[in-house]
């Protein structure tokens, strides 16, 4: 064989040998769909994944949270905090000394009182103490009240404790600024449960009144039986007047008095929703026909008869033998071991609630 065939030969295996070669390196880079995915995509994918775990997730967090029930107030194991003052920022520039405080809108709980909670009237009232010692049915009237967070007696109290409150549905020969000088004489915080109509036309008694340290309570806007209204009108009462006091005085003392102490179970419940505490009485006379003047000695030795620890007295600030009577109550009272102190500073079994800085211009020796 010549040597230019032999070379001709030579550069054909050659030639073979390296499309051989190529074609092997080609299918080496063919993307196998069914193999080792690609890169990108593979990463595309995880990120797709990774999101619709994160959203499946955030969804079930969801649904869990709008799925959680809240007991209904008969079967709460904490009652909700009840009582307190709220205040806007100091102003000395307003009437009461402080800044205007942003109106609330309440939502009621169970408008339809679909849980049938009693609508029944019940009036608050009940045999004089004597001795020393409440009433037996003050005792009783404290045990439903525990429930709703609501105050006749305080048996929590290891002083011997009295709160003095008044109610104020109107004014009659200035006599509860005579009330409050006494209160600011002897040093001694009251509350005064007031409508709000009677706020509107006292602004400078209601002003004095948070100005001095007293609390001012709410005793509804229309003086209603609340057992005949709806709970969404007994809303309305409580928010009216709240509010009014929040716009004008830059105030708000969580603290209720049913009108005419005319209350339900229903009423209770709507009332400590709200976050107020309702407030009763163990201590009381027949002092609101000012027709009924029996002059000051027996006002004193009335209200001085029935005390005890514990006790709340309701005076109201339409009598002028209260008014007249009320510094000798205050000194005898206080000589008897009693000491006088704030709604805000009443503790009950199930809640302890620090307002020890409220009213911190008293002394209540």
């Amino acid at each position: 064989m010549c040597r230019i065939c032999s070379n001709k030969r030579m550069k054909r295996l050659c030639c073979l040998l390296l499309c051989a070669a190529i074609l092997l390196l080609f299918a080496g880079c063919v993307d196998d769909r069914q193999g080792v995915p690609n890169p990108g995509e593979s990463s595309a994918s995880s990120e797709s994944s990774s999101d619709q775990s994160t959203g499946e997730a955030q969804s079930s967090s969801a649904a869990a949270a709008q799925s959680t029930e809240v007991p209904a107030p008969e079967t709460r194991d904490v009652q909700p905090a009840l009582g307190g003052v709220i205040t806007g920022a100091p102003d000395d520039s307003t009437k009461s000394g402080f800044a205007p405080l942003p109106a609330v809108h309440y939502t009621v709980e169970d408008p339809a009182n679909s849980r049938g909670l009693s609508t029944a009237k019940k009036d608050h009232s009940h045999g004089p103490a004597s001795g020393g010692k409440a009433h037996y049915t003050v005792e009783s009237f404290q045990d439903t009240f525990d429930r709703y967070g609501a105050l006749t007696l305080d048996r929590t109290s290891q002083e011997k404790v009295l709160y003095l409150t008044f109610d104020c549905g109107w004014e009659y020969e200035n006599l509860t600024a005579k009330i409050l000088d006494t209160l600011l004489e002897k040093q001694v915080p009251a509350a005064f449960f007031c409508t709000l109509d009677h706020i509107r036309k006292q602004p400078d008694l209601i002003a004095r009144m948070i100005r001095e340290g007293h609390l001012v309570g709410n005793h509804s806007n229309t003086h209603p039986s609340f057992p005949s209204i709806s709970r969404t009108q007994m809303k309305e009462e409580i928010e009216e007047t709240e509010n009014y006091l929040r716009t004008n005085f830059g105030y708000c003392a969580k603290y209720f008095r049913f009108p005419s102490g005319e209350y339900s179970e229903s009423a209770l419940d709507l009332v400590q929703s709200l976050g107020y505490r309702s407030v009763f009485w163990s201590v009381a006379y027949n002092d609101w026909d000012v027709t009924n003047v029996q002059g000051a000695e027996t006002a004193k030795k009335t209200v001085l008869d029935r005390l005890h620890p514990g006790a709340v007295i309701l005076l109201h600030a339409v009598s002028s033998d209260n008014a007249a009577a009320l510094g000798a109550i205050i000194d005898e009272a206080r000589a008897q071991g009693y000491v006088f102190r704030p709604l805000t500073d009443y503790e009950p079994p199930s809640q302890t609630v620090d307002h020890s800085e409220m009213f911190s211009g008293f002394s209540t020796r």
